[in-house]
């Protein structure tokens, strides 16, 4: 064989070959021996130049390799019924061939590396397998992909969502023809990304359904059900994100407050110094609380099973003034005990200790061994109380609770118990009732905790980081689930939204891009009517968007709400609206 090898343009010494499977292969270290020299000098000088040929070869092999966008590899739902993106990098010039669906495309890296092949519209179906030069992607369908966005209502996972609806998802969760994906939290204020690392495809089975969104989970799986299409989920949402972070810089040019602010954020060194100065006072604040804490330090910690704690207050968890200490409204921490009976069959059997939502943080203990922790307002307290902690007749459980902002309190009309077996008191398993009396003391007031800078939250930061990667990849809408961050700023919303929505769909150059604008959930005590006024006033400006701008469509969810929790339950119910929704779309497009 002619040994002129050519790979990208460049020719290969002689030092090289081809094995018969076709792949190039250098005289190895053996071959390389058997040349005879008189001279010593001469055959490590060969041994040498043998060295370096392995390194420029490499050199030469290497940078032509193909790369791929996370979004575009195995498991993933490519759209239907539209031409389709596919896209990478690789060196300039280099030639990119794709084969799928026993077809074949082509085309040629650009002076940047970059380069993109359209598919022609495809019909639903899969698996199937496609190669990109050297790349095979296997397990790949196609169907309907939506990109899922927003705040916390959005991200809520399924496993918030178990308690009420516990069967269901434990036995109609194996949907494989479902596949979801996850960008994880990323902010950039300097310019559009290109990709998101570390994500994949997954599908929707019952070992990983519990981190999918509860919103997406159901109505994907309505979908899917009706119509035996593939759905692929994109789930970029961010908790407590107002809609300015998700708007690209060109859609925020009718706002030049929200520019001006995005533009301090483009110095990293400003950033940096912020953070450090923030970390500092926070530290600070913290270890103030902890040495000023005595419930820490005395010499029978007052979390301990044996502490005597019959000078301490009686209180109740709602409706006494504990919060207030008789003064003003104490930051810092605050001491709760609560002693409890079990009985000899519940004795050594594990258990899960639920204690609502507590605000702001706090850390619990049973029987003196700590059990769990978290430290903000919104997760349910879920703690698991493991085989042989609990005792037959007396136990007790201590709360130490951390307030940062002047409104410590128990959320009323959430769950307070112990509960045994797998947890289903409706069933006949046993329970033990939390609320009731407990034992109050005052740890160590504090002033408010020092205020942190949510830079995530700066207009554009989330679009340049995981919207702008996404663009390339064809999808057939959006789901947009977001506005409690922007509630006090109703007035405006109307506009912003609607640019962001003329934002996208012109970045993803779809002018007529479906949107469905999921409904802020009905929330706060009948009594906060200031606060109830905001919120349906923030609703009428989500209807006005949909009734404005073509192909917008408003979910309903204001009558799925809870008045005690931001976060409301009922996921179900809200996607199987969002599906019928779609489904009607689909009919209608499918009648034209």
């Amino acid at each position: 064989m002619n040994q002129n090898f050519w790979v990208s343009g460049k020719k290969l010494p002689k030092f090289a070959k081809w094995n018969p499977d076709g792949f190039l292969l250098l005289l190895n270290y053996h071959e390389i021996k058997t040349y005879k020299r008189k001279d010593r000098m001469n055959k490590y000088w060969f041994y040498k130049v043998g060295l370096v040929v392995v390194f420029l070869c490499f050199a030469l092999l290497g940078g032509a390799k193909v790369k791929l966008p996370t979004l575009v590899s195995d498991g993933m739902v490519l759209q239907r019924g539209e031409p389709v993106n596919i896209w990478g990098t690789a060196d300039p010039d280099e030639t990119v061939d794709i084969t799928f669906l026993k077809k074949k495309y082509k085309t040629v890296a650009d002076v940047q590396g970059n380069w993109k092949v359209t598919l022609p519209i495809l019909k639903a179906g899969g698996p199937y397998t496609m190669a990109i030069n050297d790349i095979e992607l296997k397990d790949i369908l196609i169907g309907d992909v939506w990109v899922c966005s927003g705040q916390s209502n959005m991200e809520l996972p399924v496993s918030r969502v178990t308690d009420r609806f516990r069967d269901e998802i434990s036995t109609d969760s194996n949907y494989p023809m479902v596949r979801y994906i996850k960008t994880p939290l990323l902010y950039n204020f300097h310019a559009p990304q290109a990709d998101i690392p570390g994500i994949s495809w997954q599908a929707m089975t019952p070992e990983n359904v519990m981190p999918f969104s509860a919103l997406a989970y159901f109505f994907a799986k309505d979908v899917y059900q009706k119509t035996k299409v593939p759905v692929g989920i994109i789930n970029s949402s961010v908790g407590g994100s107002p809609v300015e972070a998700w708007i690209s810089e060109g859609g925020l040019k009718p706002f030049p407050f929200y520019l001006n602010e995005k533009r301090i954020y483009e110095s990293d060194d400003l950033m940096e110094s912020m953070k450090k100065e923030e970390r500092k006072k926070s530290h600070a604040w913290n270890v103030a609380l902890f040495q000023g804490d005595k419930g820490m330090h005395e010499a029978t910690p007052w979390y301990a099973a044996d502490y005597d704690d019959s000078n301490w207050t009686e209180t109740d968890l709602f409706t006494s003034g504990w919060a207030t200490n008789g003064l003003n409204t104490v930051n810092g921490s605050h001491w709760f005990r609560k002693d409890f009976q079990v009985s000899a069959q519940q004795a050594g059997e594990k258990a899960t200790l639920r204690l609502g939502c507590i605000v702001d943080a706090d850390s619990v203990y049973v029987n003196g061994t700590f059990v769990g922790t978290v430290s903000y307002q919104y997760p349910p307290r879920i703690y698991t109380i493991p085989a042989g902690l609990l005792k037959a007749g007396k136990n007790t459980i201590t709360i130490r609770l951390f307030s940062y902002g002047g409104r410590p309190q128990f959320v009323k009309e959430k769950p307070y118990k112990i509960l045994f077996g797998k947890g289903q008191p409706e069933k006949g398993e046993s329970e033990i009732n939390l609320e009731g009396s407990w034992k109050y003391h005052l740890g160590a007031p504090m002033p408010a905790a020092p205020g942190q800078t949510a830079f995530h939250y700066k207009p554009t930061g989330l679009y340049n980081a995981m919207i702008a990667p996404l663009l390339n990849y064809t999808v057939s809408g959006v789901i947009w689930y977001q506005g409690e961050s922007n509630v006090s700023r109703r007035n405006e919303y109307k506009d912003l939204l609607t640019a962001m929505i003329s934002d996208w769909r012109q970045r993803w150059n779809k002018s007529d891009m479906p949107f469905y604008i999921i409904e802020l959930a009905d929330f706060l005590s009948p009594t906060d009517k200031g606060g109830r006024t905001a919120w349906a006033e923030f609703r009428k400006a989500q209807a006005e968007v949909a009734d404005t701008n073509k192909n917008v469509t408003l979910i309903k969810n204001s009558d799925l709400g809870e008045w005690n929790d931001i976060h409301p339950l009922d996921k179900k119910t809200l996607g199987q609206r969002v599906a019928a929704a779609i489904l009607i779309e689909m009919n209608t497009k499918n009648r034209k």
